[in-house]
């Protein structure tokens, strides 16, 4: 019997240790992990160079409050900033924290202006950004609300590629939109850079803010270090989070100097949030992923996959749809439900995941070999032709 609460539907299949692309059961069988903890492990299980560092630090110190300076801290806010378009960062823990202090962070930037009704955030209907109260109202999803009313107010919702609701549903009181670049749980689709374009004009338009929560498609899944990178424009707000740490918990909010200054002392704050042992082990992983090097690599490799799924959807066409996504953010949606595909894929050891629209969800680390990529579509091709 296992005293876990049931809030997850494990599958029976347990891990003793990862390496790279693949991880061990405890039955002793290998599996070629495509889900990284749902995108979690940017450079795959047990990476050298994130070991070495975990290690050091935890040998020198772990954790302080925030009532003092944290210089590994400092080092990464600094690395990010400049990076992006970003001028200031409050590091959290999670995804669903950082884009919950996204949300604290539009509102209060409007209530600093005097404008405390200028409050609403206008998110894609059944998108997803978080299980806090707020995240699952502003999401949009019934499934994920049910049960946990009263409805939290302040969210309206558009449907995906909807732009004259979206412009109606812009008003007075409307203070951000809040868009994932690329929708992770909600089916793997991407907003097309023209459409991000027109967005960041609408909003400078209507005076409201740019969230683009790129807690899923961020730090180098897309090939890009931010999936916005390549519309060319600048968002007002980003949380972050998975991939940063490569593993480790961090998240992070980013924001340009206008509305960061609204954030003043004991208006946020996080307990375990910018430690020094997840700072030191994310200024790790962006020094590794930031180079030009390393997401030259994702785009070649990544553009590789992606032409040959494509491939097996044409071989297989009354069972995959389409092939959705960018760099290593990747869906195959079926004409069936994906459960038992996901399955098949799991006893041939390729562990994949679950989004909406019926789509199989692929996330491999960033850094996977490409004779890893080709045992994927291998197996891929294998559990196709058993339909």
């Amino acid at each position: 019997m296992s005293y876990l609460a049931r809030n997850y539907n494990r599958k029976k299949l347990a891990f003793t240790k990862g390496k790279g692309s693949y991880l061990f059961s405890n039955k002793g069988k290998k599996y070629l992990d495509f889900v990284q903890g749902i995108a979690v492990n940017s450079l795959g299980h047990s990476h050298p160079k994130l070991n070495k560092v975990l290690n050091k630090q935890s040998k020198k110190l772990w954790h302080v409050s925030n009532a003092f300076i944290i210089p590994e801290g400092e080092q990464l806010a600094k690395k990010i900033a400049k990076k992006t378009f970003a001028d200031f960062v409050m590091f959290q823990n999670s995804g669903t924290e950082a884009t919950e202090a996204a949300i604290k962070v539009a509102r209060r930037y409007f209530f600093s202006l005097g404008k405390p009704k200028k409050n609403r955030i206008l998110c894609i209907k059944n998108s997803f950004h978080g299980r806090t109260l707020a995240a699952i109202y502003a999401s949009g999803s019934k499934k994920m609300t049910e049960g946990f009313g009263p409805k939290v107010s302040g969210f309206d919702h558009f449907k995906f590629g909807d732009h004259k609701s979206l412009k109606k549903l812009i008003t007075k009181n409307t203070a951000a939109v809040m868009v994932e670049p690329v929708m992770g749980e909600g089916g793997i689709k991407v907003i097309p850079d023209w459409c991000l374009k027109g967005l960041r004009k609408l909003c400078n338009e209507k005076n409201v803010l740019l969230i683009l929560d790129e807690v899923q498609c961020g730090i180098g899944r897309t090939g890009d270090f931010f999936a916005f990178e390549r519309s060319k424009v600048k968002p007002d707000i980003v949380p972050i989070a998975k991939g940063i740490g490569g593993g480790f918990p961090i998240g992070a909010v980013l924001m340009n100097k206008k509305v960061a200054l609204c954030m003043t002392s004991g208006t946020h704050g996080s307990t375990f949030g910018g430690n020094p042992l997840a700072m030191q082990i994310g200024n790790t992983v962006i020094d590794i992923i930031s180079k030009k090097s390393f997401l030259r690599n994702v785009q070649k490799n990544s553009k590789y996959f992606f032409d040959h799924l494509v491939k097996i959807k044409k071989k297989y066409p009354k069972i995959i749809k389409e092939v959705r996504g960018r760099g290593y953010l990747i869906g195959l949606q079926l004409y069936s439900d994906q459960t038992n595909f996901i399955s098949k894929l799991m006893d041939n050891k390729l562990l994949t995941i679950r989004a909406a629209e019926n789509v199989v969800r692929i996330l491999p680390p960033l850094n996977v070999k490409k004779q890893e990529l080709n045992k994927a579509l291998m197996i891929i091709n294998k559990v196709c032709s058993s339909y």
